[in-house]
């Protein structure tokens, strides 16, 4: 699932706050996701946490 279907179900912002909550130094901007660009997001946000693409994924979907 992307950040537009989290945006879509209304449960974006409390996700980003899940996510912060693990992650303290990620910033509004690593979590800010553009239409399209779901790779280089990923990407960044693999860089600040350590994780694998395939386990970030599950890790957000789990949240």
């Amino acid at each position: 699932m992307n950040e537009a279907e989290y945006r879509a179900r209304g449960n974006w912002n409390e996700l980003k706050g899940k996510i912060k909550k693990s992650y303290a130094d990620l910033t509004e901007d690593d979590l800010t996701y553009q239409e399209g660009q779901q790779d280089e997001w990923l990407g960044k946000l693999q860089q600040k946490t350590g994780k694998a693409k395939g386990d970030l994924k599950r890790w957000i979907d789990s949240l």
